[in-house]
C-alpha cells in the first residue's frame, strides 16, 4: 500500500491506497500539525493510530510526502522510517508532472491541487478551492496550464483572531446561522464568518469566470469545504481527499 501525508500549518492529512493508479482511498486520518512532538512522540502516535484503524505496517511499501512546514516534513519523515525502513518520497513544485507552472513560490499544496484537478477532471477550466489554514483558488486549464492563484485569510484564522482580540469571547462554533442579522454576540459572528467567507467565495468564483470568459468547473477541497459547499450553487464538487490523491498522482510520476 501507499501511504500519503499532506502536511499543512493546521493540520496533516493521511491517506492510504493501494499501489496501483486507482485514486480510491482505503482510509484517511488527520492529526493537529504540532511542532513540539518529540520524535519519538511520533513514533509513538502513528503506532496508535495503525493499530486504531487495525492498519498493518508491514502492508506500506511505499509512502510520499507533500508540505509546507519543512520543520515537520523533517521530523514525520524520520519517525515513519523508523517504523517502516522506507525513505519516504518528498514531493514538491519541482517534481516531475503535466503540471504547466507559473511561479517558482507555488505551495506543494496547491501543486498536488492542480494535478489531481488536471488529471480527474476534463473540463476546460477548473477551479480548486481549498478551505484550509488559507483559503486558496487554484486555477487550471484542461492543457495543464495553471491560469493562477489567489490566497486568502483562512476562516479559522480569521475567527482565531477576532476571538483573540476581542474581550470576553469564549470559542465560537463554526455554523450556519439562522438568520443573516444575529441577535446575540455568537450569531452575529457566526453570520459574519460563514456568510461573509461565503460572499467573497461567490464573488471570486464570479471574477475568475468574468476574467476568462468561461465558467470554471468548482471544487471544494479542505477542512471546512463541508461547511460551505451546501451553501452555494457555485461549487460543483466536495473532495476532501482531493489534494492527498494528487499526491498520489505525484508519486506515481515520481517514483
Amino acid at each position: 500500500m501507499l501511504l500519503t501525508i499532506n502536511i499543512g500549518n493546521s493540520s496533516i492529512r493521511f491517506g492510504l491506497f493501494n499501489n496501483n493508479y486507482n485514486l480510491k482511498c482505503n482510509c484517511s486520518w488527520i492529526i493537529n500539525s504540532n511542532p513540539h512532538r518529540s520524535l519519538d512522540e511520533y513514533i509513538l502516535l502513528f503506532r496508535n493510530i495503525y493499530q486504531q484503524y487495525g492498519i498493518f505496517s508491514k502492508l506500506i511499501k511505499n509512502i510520499v510526502i507533500g508540505s509546507v512546514v519543512p520543520p515537520l516534513t523533517n521530523i514525520v519523515e524520520q519517525s515513519l522510517y523508523k517504523i517502516h525502513k522506507i525513505k519516504p518520497i518528498i514531493v514538491d513544485r519541482y517534481s516531475s508532472s503535466p503540471i504547466r507552472h507559473y511561479s517558482h513560490q507555488l505551495g506543494t499544496d496547491l501543486y498536488a491541487n492542480a494535478i489531481a484537478a488536471y488529471t480527474l477532471y476534463n473540463k476546460e477550466n477548473i477551479l480548486v478551492i481549498d478551505f484550509g489554514t488559507a483559503l486558496s483558488f487554484t486555477c487550471i486549464d484542461k492543457y495543464g496550464n495553471i491560469k493562477g492563484v489567489i490566497i486568502a485569510p483562512g476562516v479559522n484564522s480569521s475567527l482565531s483572531a477576532l476571538i483573540g482580540n476581542t474581550a470576553q469571547l469564549s470559542q465560537i462554533e463554526l455554523k450556519k446561522p439562522l438568520h443573516i442579522l444575529g441577535e446575540y454576540t455568537e450569531t452575529c459572528i457566526q453570520s459574519g464568518i460563514i456568510y461573509g467567507y461565503l460572499s467573497m467565495v461567490e464573488g471570486l468564483i464570479n471574477r475568475i469566470n468574468q476574467e476568462l470568459k468561461k465558467n470554471c468547473f468548482v471544487i471544494a477541497t479542505g477542512g471546512l469545504s463541508h461547511i460551505y459547499t451546501p451553501l452555494t450553487k457555485e461549487i460543483h464538487f466536495k473532495d476532501k481527499l482531493h489534494t492527498i490523491k494528487g499526491l498520489k498522482i505525484l508519486f506515481h510520476w515520481n517514483k
